[in-house]
């Protein structure tokens, strides 16, 4: 057969794979180049399909789980992170845990009746009724529980109940408990400061952070407070044996470095735990020592001395008539322990004089008075990083009866931590720092301290605490060893308008040591009760004073303060070098 009949003899390919062909390989293409096309082609079909498998991996990476569109409906309300919060040594304060909440989605859920009652039964402390009201509106997305624990994530899986599903959210966890709680504050539900450091935090940029989406589930620096964590739990030990002996509506402490301002601890009695938010509401569990204005009694003779002596008016020897009460127009000013004498501004001091703080303030003269009070910070209010604090009451038209008043811490309320920031000054050589509750250097103290009375000054300040643990009210309070130096004051309260005798608010304010001070002790118990030890008495000396005596017998070597023995009398050591010490 001719190859010409063998060329007719085969069957003609079709003309749709003719088609094919040529657009594929072109014309008089041999099989090893259609081969390689072949094997070409399957490459990157088999690439494709890898592509789409890789594509959908990261998708479900990202997601995390199938709750991806959900987290996206309630970014909003999930509860974002906070950074941890430590004391100055590293302790930790507050903190973030993961933990489950349960959510629902109405439009997915079959039977609700049925859910309602699995549900219900699995978490008692749910409120059916609230339940169904969530599960019958028309959102994709609703909260049912916040903050379950992982048994209970547990026993609702297992219900596997269509449309209920869990999101792990950031909770925030006290592990001292109510060790700090009117410092530290506490957060929502939804991970948001509302008192305290932790509202502090909020307002300056952390709410902004969360706002923009940042820092949802990424931890930020530690903030570290001034706070020590061991000076906090000596100083609330005593108080709350202070207010169970004597059985005192409340206690209150600060411990406060003198040269930075900086606040050690701060204990405000009854507290609470922030653990549980309801505690908080109750209107008893308030601090204290910001949120509260007292009259300080005694504690302003301080201030009313200083004064005087930083004026150059006075000397440590000057003499004040104290051989009877102190008429001033229907009222009469006198001393609990009157003398019946003139006295020295030593004793003045030393005695807690009424009749002779009102006579030295009376010799500067009502301007000048309320001037150096301006001056030492007692007439606005203080604004540290704790959002709560409140107003000083101040007399609307300051006249000679209220400087006659104030001079011995009558008729003027300020905040404890206000006070504190005064007698600071005192001591510390006459600079007067805004209190924090943030760590803070001397040099930084320095940057924002402002001169209020000159060295010498305070020099005869502080010669005058020692004198007064040496011979003075805050006898009680002189730890062996550690030289200290205070102040005692009982106010009478305000009831119905009128004082009253039986009720008070004690404080006691010590700095150790009196020659050169590093710290300053503030004690307060409202409204202690008299016991058989105490004779009867009721005044800081029998109170405050003998619990300020123990808690610096604890903290004193928690904050470094080395115990020196057979140390000379005050005169002798802290008005050594004074250029006047008349």
């Amino acid at each position: 057969m001719t190859d010409h009949a063998l060329q007719t003899a085969r069957p003609t390919e079709p003309w749709r794979q003719r088609l094919i062909r040529t657009l594929l390989y072109g014309r008089n293409v041999d099989r090893s180049a259609k081969a390689r096309a072949r094997v070409g082609l399957a490459m990157i079909a088999f690439a494709a399909v890898f592509t789409i498998i890789a594509g959908r991996l990261v998708m479900f990476a990202v997601v995390g789980d199938s709750h991806g569109t959900r987290r996206t409906a309630a970014q909003d309300a999930i509860a974002t992170a906070r950074p941890d919060i430590v004391d100055r040594n590293g302790a930790i304060l507050a903190t973030d845990v993961k933990t489950p909440s349960l959510f629902g989605e109405p439009r997915r859920i079959i039977d609700k009746d049925e859910a309602i009652e699995l549900l219900t039964a699995t978490l008692p402390d749910l409120d059916a009724g609230e339940v169904r009201d969530r599960l019958s509106s028309k959102k994709g997305f609703v909260w049912l529980k916040r903050e379950i624990t992982p048994q209970q994530q547990k026993d609702i899986y297992r219900l596997g109940i269509p449309g209920i599903g869990f999101l792990r959210e950031n909770k925030r966890v006290y592990p001292t408990g109510a060790e700090v709680s009117h410092l530290i504050g506490l957060v929502n539900v939804d991970n948001q400061g509302i008192a305290g450091i932790e509202k502090w935090l909020d307002s300056n940029g952390l709410a902004d952070l969360h706002r923009a989406g940042f820092a949802t589930d990424r931890q930020q620096e530690p903030v570290q407070l001034s706070v020590d964590l061991r000076v906090e739990h000596a100083l609330r030990d005593e108080l709350m044996k202070a207010k169970d002996k004597f059985h005192a509506k409340a206690a209150s402490g600060i411990v406060s470095d003198v040269h930075t301002g900086e606040v050690v601890a701060m204990v405000s009695l009854p507290d609470f735990d922030p653990n549980n938010p309801r505690e908080a509401n109750d209107p008893d569990r308030i601090n204290r020592l910001t949120t509260g204005v007292y009259e300080m009694g005694s504690t302003f003779k301080a201030f009313t001395l200083a004064m005087a002596l930083d004026s150059g008016k006075a000397t440590l020897n000057s003499m004040w008539d104290a051989r009877g009460p102190l008429h001033y127009g229907k009222f009469k000013i006198h001393d609990d322990h009157p003398l019946g004498r003139f006295i020295s501004t030593k004793e003045v001091f030393t005695y807690s004089s009424n009749v002779g703080a009102a006579r030295i303030a009376l010799a500067q003269g009502v301007e000048a008075h309320k001037a150096f009070l301006g001056k030492m910070g007692q007439l606005v209010r203080l604004r540290t990083e704790l959002p709560e604090s409140a107003s000083p009451l101040v007399p609307r038209r300051w006249g000679e009866l209220n400087t006659v008043t104030i001079s011995f811490g009558h008729g003027i309320a300020v905040a404890p931590l206000q006070a504190v920031m005064g007698i600071n000054a005192l001591a510390n050589g006459g600079y007067l720092i805004p209190p924090t509750f943030l760590k803070r250097s001397e040099k930084e103290a320095m940057a924002v301290a402002k001169r209020v009375i000159r060295s010498d000054t305070s020099e005869k300040m502080r010669f005058l605490m020692r004198l007064n643990a040496e011979v003075g009210t805050a006898r009680k309070a002189d730890v062996k060893g550690y030289y200290i130096g205070g102040k005692t004051g009982t106010a009478e309260k305000v009831i119905n308008g009128r004082y009253a005798k039986k009720r008070v608010l004690n404080s006691f304010t010590a700095i150790l040591p009196a020659d050169n001070p590093r710290y300053q002790l503030l004690i307060m118990l409202d409204e202690p009760q008299a016991l058989p030890e105490t004779h009867g008495f009721i005044t800081s000396g029998w109170n405050a004073v003998p619990t300020g005596g123990k808690v610096i017998e604890r903290i004193a070597p928690l904050l470094g303060i080395t115990p020196r023995f057979d140390l000379p009398p005050s005169d002798r050591l802290i008005l050594a070098t004074s250029k006047d010490s008349r």
